[in-house]
């Protein structure tokens, strides 16, 4: 439910550059878009810090984010407690406790479960978008946002499971509308399966994103130039708890904000209130299809 969001307040005291000017401004914007939902003070809040409090880009980004979360309800409805403890066996998706020297908080993505059998591509893109929905209006903004994505034990099983549907409408809610500021993208242990999968995203990729990315093999300490030691799970010789710990304290968040979830989950658009045309929908769903099987040379 919106009263869980963090208070308009606490983001206004956070930084100063938010404005209840421009918020009024967006909410006047709001009203004369019959198509979107209403939203809550926080969500806008968000999305003006995410486009450096740029109002034409604050407008495209809203539009956007819950015109794609709206087109994609497999990947954007919150999975079902059953299906999420299954998910949550299988991979650790959260936001470690302690952020970077400069303030970004760290996402972090790893399999827990290495068989390929339990590998649900559509169902883990859905559980790292619960994980984000519920720390972003639980906590507000960091600085910005550092991805570690950990590659040990992901095998060429794994990448045969890739769906690029969900990826594809992952990555453009990202890149388009998702109220983040990414800092930066770390693949971890990185192996030769690395050229094979930026071969089937890369076409999905802005490059302002792709210049992000930077990958790290086995055993190295490159990391460690952007993410310190310190801040990593302690089976990475850190000094935060273990991802299994971590993992469990995630599912426990996650059930007891479910309502949150759903509140979010309800914001739909109304197509048929839009005036004009989607451009990004169209752009990104007028082939539907086309990514749906991979061949794996």
């Amino acid at each position: 439910m919106s009263s869980k969001c963090i208070e308009p307040e606490k983001l206004y005291s956070r930084d100063p550059k938010l404005t209840k000017q421009d918020v009024e401004i967006i909410k006047e914007w709001l009203k004369k878009q019959p198509h979107l939902p209403e939203l809550h003070e926080t969500q806008i809040l968000l999305s003006l810090h995410s486009c450096y409090y740029q109002i034409e880009a604050t407008k495209t980004a809203i539009d956007n984010y819950f015109t794609v979360r709206n087109l994609c309800p497999e990947i954007f409805t919150a999975l079902k407690p059953d299906v999420l403890k299954i998910t949550s066996s299988v991979v650790f998706t959260g936001v470690l406790p302690k952020r970077t020297p400069d303030g970004c908080g760290i996402l972090m993505f790893k399999l827990l479960d290495t068989k390929t059998d339990s590998f649900n591509c559509a169902n883990i893109i859905n559980l790292i978008n619960m994980v984000s929905v519920l720390y972003l209006h639980l906590n507000g903004a960091d600085t910005g946002v550092v991805a570690l994505f950990d590659m040990k034990g992901f095998s060429l099983g794994h990448l045969t499971r890739l769906n690029m549907n969900p990826i594809k409408h992952a990555l453009c809610l990202v890149q388009e509308g998702t109220p983040v500021r990414i800092k930066g993208i770390h693949v971890m242990n990185a192996s030769p399966l690395i050229d094979k999968i930026m071969a089937l995203i890369k076409p999905f990729l802005k490059t302002e994103i792709y210049n992000l990315l930077q990958f790290h093999t086995p055993n190295s300490d490159t990391l460690y130039k952007s993410v310190p030691k310190e801040c990593l799970p302690e089976e990475y010789g850190g000094a935060q708890p273990s991802s299994q710990t971590m993992n469990e304290q995630n599912m426990k968040n996650i059930l007891d904000n479910y309502d949150l979830l759903e509140w979010h989950e309800g914001q739909k658009v109304d197509e048929k209130k839009r005036m004009g045309k989607s451009k990004l929908a169209n752009d990104v769903f007028g082939v539907e299809g086309t990514f749906k099987k991979l061949e794996i040379d």
